[in-house]
């Protein structure tokens, strides 16, 4: 320490003492800031973890005071969207930051016995980054598990430790893949997959420590059936639900100690989300319906936390509009990476909002369910295209049903205001015109829309 650091310590050490700094400001104020080397990336996505599962969104039967003190040192985003309401096609959309439907992707998600996934010629976040980073997917792939998609190591990453798609599907093992590493597969204990997922996340963090690195960490939990471990079972109010999803928030609170163990805290940023909304269990907050219910935010809302010491400002809250697609050229610009030419990426680079609290530089996010567009979300406005109701999936939009909302006043999409704004409405109905003509015919099973009754719509 040279001499001004010194006396910089004890003058400050002498005021805390005197009651005019905390220890925690010192600390704080002493934090080292990041480095100039390109940052490692951490995105830990939860399998239908609900909008109104963690503390910081307002949880009180589930406790995750991890999740929340990274919220609370880093940045809260009230608005992030999944892009789309059920697993495949918003991991599709996340790794390539395109809308899903431009993958072939959107259609339902891959089952046991299909034979599709996300084509060799997307280009996924670590092809993005390039060979200068070191890649890993621990946990779920669900992007298809047959060749030429299978498995995930042809889309880029070094190393692959997961499940090829939901623990709720037949035939299941655990595989191992990657450069330098026997391709395995093992029988799947369950009750210590979370465990295991975090352990060799942490494994490859050790590991890489000395260079930048990319980190999918795509867990299980919680999306039924639920396997609490000992060590957490029975101790959440919110049933085995809440205990699956304290144990995940226990592990994140380990993988931050890790990284400060490590110093690598001012170069990583973590990011923790969800790939869509709660199916059966969990909880949407305020937001209507869940996991696959048509146009509502209850299904694509997601929690989203992003930490980033020194780069990310502390207690920071936005409510700025974005999609997961985001992450790919998010990261892109951060890590000093060109978009790949030639190719059509929906994502917009929003280190700016992170950073510095900027507005969103979305105009308006599309939201699909399977290959229609079932809603349109603007900063203030959503109008909602499509809803079930009983066997019906009614294409709300297309037989006249004008749905408006003012989602930053009501955010549980309870009061259609349609009549009250004819302009919004106006300019709503343009947007989904334009959509449904750009987005729809690029879908892979191209159904029209059916009334009830069975009549079609051209």
């Amino acid at each position: 320490m040279n001499t001004l650091d010194r006396r910089s310590l004890l003058a400050a050490l002498a005021l805390a003492g005197a009651g005019g700094v905390s220890t925690l400001a010192l600390a704080k104020s002493k934090a080292p800031a990041a480095r100039k080397r390109p940052p490692n990336f951490i995105v830990v996505l939860a399998d239908d973890l609900g909008y109104g599962d963690i503390g910081a969104n307002g949880s009180r039967a589930i406790r995750t005071p991890n999740i929340d003190r990274l919220a609370a040192d880093g940045l809260l985003m009230t608005d992030a969207y999944a892009s789309a309401n059920i697993c495949t096609p918003s991991r599709a959309g996340l790794l390539t930051g395109r809308y899903p439907i431009r993958t072939g992707l959107a259609w339902q998600v891959i089952q046991a016995n299909d034979t599709n996934g996300l084509p060799p010629d997307e280009v996924t976040i670590p092809e993005v980054l390039g060979r200068d980073y070191v890649s890993a997917l621990i946990g779920k792939w669900h992007l298809g598990h047959t060749p030429p998609y299978w498995p995930p190591t042809v889309q880029g990453f070094d190393l692959f430790f997961g499940l090829p798609y939901s623990h709720d599907m037949k035939p299941l093992s655990l595989y191992t893949a990657g450069k330098g590493v026997e391709f395995t597969q093992e029988d799947v204990d369950m009750v210590a997959l979370t465990r295991r997922f975090f352990a060799r996340a942490g494994d490859f963090v050790e590991t890489n420590q000395s260079r930048p690195f990319f980190l999918m960490l795509a867990l299980t939990a919680p999306h039924i059936p639920l396997h609490p471990s000992k060590e957490h079972a029975g101790h959440s109010p919110a049933g085995d639900y809440g205990d699956v999803v304290e144990e995940v928030d226990s592990e994140l609170g380990r993988l931050r100690e890790q990284l400060e163990r490590l110093n690598l805290q001012n170069d990583t940023y973590v990011i923790v989300t969800s790939d869509n909304g709660p199916w059966f269990e969990g909880s949407a907050g305020a937001l209507r319906d869940r996991k696959g219910g048509a146009g509502w935010d209850g299904g694509y809302r997601v929690p989203f936390v992003a930490w980033a010491p020194g780069r990310i400002p502390a207690g920071s809250r936005s409510n700025a509009i974005t999609m997961n697609f985001d992450l790919l050229p998010t990261f892109a610009a951060l890590a000093g990476k060109p978009l790949p030419k030639g190719l059509i990426v929906d994502g917009k680079d929003i280190s700016a909002v992170w950073q510095k609290g900027a507005a969103s530089p979305h105009d308006a996010l599309i939201l699909f369910d399977n290959e229609k567009v079932a809603a349109i979300r603007t900063d203030r406005w959503k109008f909602v295209a499509r809803s079930y109701y009983r066997e019906y999936d009614l294409p709300l939009a297309r037989i006249g049903a004008n749905l408006l909302f003012d989602v930053r006043s009501d955010p549980s999409e309870d009061y259609n205001l349609a009549t009250r704004h004819p302009d919004v409405v106006k300019d709503m109905r343009a947007r989904f015109d334009q959509y449904r003509q750009t987005y729809e015919p690029l879908g892979r099973k191209k159904e029209p829309d059916r009334l009830p009754g069975g009549k079609t719509l051209p």
